[in-house]
């Protein structure tokens, strides 16, 4: 046979055997741990933590509570964690769950500084600068200087460079009272509105030149020119609606003022005519007058005629009283013989 004989018959040979024959293959423990009984010990997912570990029994795990605690690897020693809260200048970016734990930034207006390790408040860009990029909580703000036709006219940490206004863009007929800077936008005025004076009054004419207007001609005298600035139109619009306001104002004042002074007459008034019937009911007539001081006089004297009779008896009491409590006197007379020197009593 040939050398590519005997390598066919080799290579059928080996095929055959690797087809037949079985080896066992031991997979790997992944947790590197065993139990007592030789069994691996199993690790515990995210969301759940170790309760018992694994030693004499298998690992025994639980999950974490939503919000309280956490738990973000497998692992068969790790219980599950404290959530961590956000306090002082920082802010919850992402809440707490039962498998990441919570995400605290710096709040808003304030970023943290790889400086001093901790929250810092934002730059401010001053007038002349725009905002390049905007405050974040892991970097400042970047400012840029106004240029090519930009400007920035206020303090800011959040706007950037605005663009100039072009007066004579080929729109409108307007002119330019102030160039654009960086730190102020262009100013433009429309030099035939009849808004203001002119700055240069024009060219006087004569009547002979002007002409004296007939009835179906209209006068050709020439009306001074005046810029009108943009926005102007605004503050024009608002002086009347203020002037109606305070008008309405003072009219319902003094309407009020009027109402309030008519009431309290009326009120008096009325208090007048109460005070004046009640009086008239009050007051006697000239005959009841007369009756009453008659009665009056009846009985002053049917008083007088009972006290002087009272006092009549009283006295009439009085002396019988006093006779009967007279002490008894005896006279001795000369004869020897006793005699009572006691009134003789009254048959």
């Amino acid at each position: 046979m040939d050398t590519l004989t005997w390598m066919v018959l080799c290579a059928a040979v080996a095929v055959v055997c690797g087809s037949t024959l079985e080896f066992p293959v031991d997979e790997a423990c992944e947790s590197g741990q065993y139990t007592s009984s030789g069994d691996c010990c199993i690790q515990c997912p995210p969301g759940e933590g170790v309760i018992t570990p694994c030693g004499d029994t298998q690992t025994e795990c639980g999950q974490c509570l939503d919000s309280e605690t956490y738990s973000d690897n497998y692992s068969h020693t790790e219980k599950c964690h404290t959530c961590t809260e956000c306090t002082g200048l920082m802010r919850m970016e992402t809440p707490c769950t039962d498998s990441n734990d919570a995400v605290c930034v710096c709040d808003y207006g304030y970023y943290m500084s790889a400086v001093t390790g901790g929250c810092e408040p934002c730059t401010v860009c001053p007038r002349g600068y725009g905002v390049y990029m905007r405050c974040e909580p892991d970097h400042d703000t970047l400012c840029e200087p106004c240029e090519d036709e930009t400007y920035s006219d206020q303090e800011s940490s959040l706007d950037p460079c605005m663009p100039c206004t072009i007066c004579n863009d080929g729109s409108d007929e307007l002119e330019t009272l102030r160039e654009c800077t960086s730190t102020a936008d262009a100013l433009c005025y429309d030099p035939l509105a009849p808004t203001m004076s002119s700055p240069s009054s024009p060219p006087e004419l004569s009547k002979e030149d002007l002409g004296s207007p007939g009835p179906d001609k209209e006068s050709t005298t020439a009306k001074p020119s005046s810029p009108r600035f943009i926005g102007s139109g605004l503050n024009e619009n608002l002086i009347p609606i203020y002037c109606s306001t305070l008008a309405a104002v003072l009219i319902g004042l003094l309407a009020y003022i009027v109402f309030k002074r008519w009431n309290s007459c009326k009120q008096n008034k009325q208090a007048a005519n109460n005070r004046a019937a009640t009086a008239n009911q009050t007051s006697p007539s000239p005959e009841g007058e007369k009756l009453h001081s008659d009665s009056g006089i009846s009985v002053d004297s049917q008083s007088l005629q009972e006290q002087q009779q009272l006092q009549t008896q009283a006295e009439a009491h009085t002396q019988t009283q006093t006779q009967l409590h007279v002490p008894e006197q005896i006279v001795v007379r000369v004869d020897g013989g006793a005699q009572s020197d006691s009134p003789p009593s009254q048959a």
